[in-house]
């Protein structure tokens, strides 16, 4: 029998309602089993994000322990996977500037600015949060109003809500858990390399890489 809560008995939402229909029917997540690399997709659901971070070469996150998380790893053209600095731009420059969604504009940034961006601290804690009823968990930036949070779609895939200050829509996204890493693998990433403006890249872990 399908699991009613799995991906595939689980089709996109169209809408927020929608999303949040489902996000509240799912499991909470406990942060330890948060740990290890997991690779990032969009969940559509009418937001002015959706797609957006595919167009500029997102991969994922990375959950090193409760207290070190990459939540921002982005590909470069070699198929390294980089973690940023975490900022964050306005959603409206999308409607001002259309051209930002454009994949042109998604490489220009994988080639100029995802380089500067690079950063060796962690940018995010895991906590257990209560949130619309559920402690379950949480990703908290550190210099970002900005709370994901999480919910279990099957054993591999979460479905995470971003709630950010000034931006009454939440954002939705999927994590699935890439293969080779696990919460008992604490630390365990994909291939990510730590390099900033004017120094060299430093390995600083071996994983599964699922870079394209």
């Amino acid at each position: 029998m399908t699991d009613p809560a799995s991906p595939t008995a689980a089709p996109p939402a169209r809408d927020t309602r929608a999303a949040l229909e489902l996000f509240d029917r799912l499991p909470a997540v406990q942060p330890a089993e948060m740990l290890g690399s997991w690779r990032g997709e969009s969940f559509a659901s009418g937001h002015p994000l959706d797609g957006i971070l595919e167009t500029y070469h997102w991969h994922g996150k990375a959950f090193h322990s409760e207290d070190s998380v990459d939540p921002l790893l982005f590909r470069t053209r070699g198929g390294e996977v980089l973690p940023l600095r975490a900022v964050m731009p306005d959603p409206s420059w999308l409607e001002r500037w259309p051209w930002l969604r454009r994949q042109a504009a998604g490489d220009g940034f994988q080639r100029w600015l995802l380089p500067l961006l690079n950063t060796r601290a962690p940018q995010a804690r895991l906590r257990l949060l209560q949130h619309r009823g559920i402690s379950t968990a949480a990703m908290i930036y550190d210099n970002l109003p900005i709370v994901d949070v999480f919910r279990r779609l099957d054993d591999q895939t979460l479905l995470g809500l971003m709630d950010a200050r000034g931006i009454a829509q939440p954002f939705f996204f999927l994590l699935r858990r890439e293969e080779g890493s696990g919460a008992a693998q604490e630390g365990a990433v994909p291939k990510v390399s730590r390099q900033e403006s004017g120094k060299p890249s430093r390995l600083v872990s071996q994983g599964s890489s699922s870079a394209t």
